[in-house]
């Protein structure tokens, strides 16, 4: 009995050790067996790094008009909407077709010629306002259905906006796509400015109408300086011819005189 003393002293001990690192460490040994269930884990829990994540945005805010849905202009401000993201279109739907029709053919106006006068070398600025313009009007035109179907236009053709021809070029193949689903006339896009004016015309006529009232009114400049010569020369013709004959009047006066007397 004596004998196995010793070993039940150490099993004592050892119970003793074992209760006591389980009070003092509980978490190590719950956190080898149970995976954390918060749903607020932290980006590196949920597989992501800070480096990660500044690479995809710096990679998506690179993206050129051909296939990105907005990048970042002057600061950051728009990165362009998630198309079918909830509440993106703010209208209601409009059910008065003519009224419809009436606001499609102003808007269309609208949107041709300001992509006409569009910079032809425009800055990173005005290309980033011209794409954050068509996305804006994709939410508040005022026809909510036709503000859903235009943005599904945006997402399949993303606004272009590296010049003016881009511009123009890209406001025909979307009006066509829209006449397309309506079995409307497609257009020539290679004739949509004259189609629309597009302000352009009207412009450089207008310069054209300028220069010809330059023109003109050195032409009345020069006419008018040779005019006034000859008004002088007029007045002078008709002072000696006035001066002569009031002298030849005197005369007459005087030799009458003369015979009276």
């Amino acid at each position: 009995m004596s004998r196995n003393r010793p070993i039940t002293y150490i099993a004592i001990i050892v119970t003793f050790i074992f209760f006591y690192s389980y009070l003092l460490f509980p978490s190590s040994s719950s956190s080898s067996t149970r995976t954390p269930t918060s749903p607020y884990n932290s980006p590196e829990q949920q597989g992501f790094s800070p480096a990660s994540s500044r690479g995809s945005r710096s990679h998506s805010s690179h993206h050129d008009d051909d296939g990105s849905s907005g990048g970042g202009g002057a600061g950051g401000v728009f990165h362009g909407p998630v198309m079918n993201g909830p509440g993106e279109v703010i209208m209601p739907k409009l059910g008065n077709e003519t009224i419809k029709q009436e606001l499609g053919r102003a808007s269309w106006k609208l949107l041709h010629t300001m992509l006409a006068r569009f910079p032809e070398k425009p800055t990173a600025d005005e290309r980033e306002a011209l794409k954050s313009y068509l996305y804006l009007f994709g939410r508040l035109y005022p026809c909510g259905e036709c503000a859903t179907h235009f943005r599904l236009l945006l997402q399949k053709y993303p606004p272009q906006t590296s010049s003016r021809d881009a511009a123009s070029q890209w406001g025909c193949v979307v009006h066509n796509a829209v006449n397309e689903r309506l079995r409307k006339e497609i257009f020539d896009c290679g004739t949509i400015a004259d189609k629309y004016h597009c302000g352009c015309a009207e412009e450089d006529e207008k310069k054209k109408k300028e220069l010809e009232e330059l023109e003109l009114d050195g032409k009345k400049t020069d006419g008018s300086g040779g005019s006034e010569m000859v008004k002088q020369k007029k007045v002078a013709d008709r002072a000696v011819d006035t001066e002569g004959e009031e002298e030849g009047e005197m005369k007459l006066v005087k030799e009458g005189l003369t015979r009276g007397g």
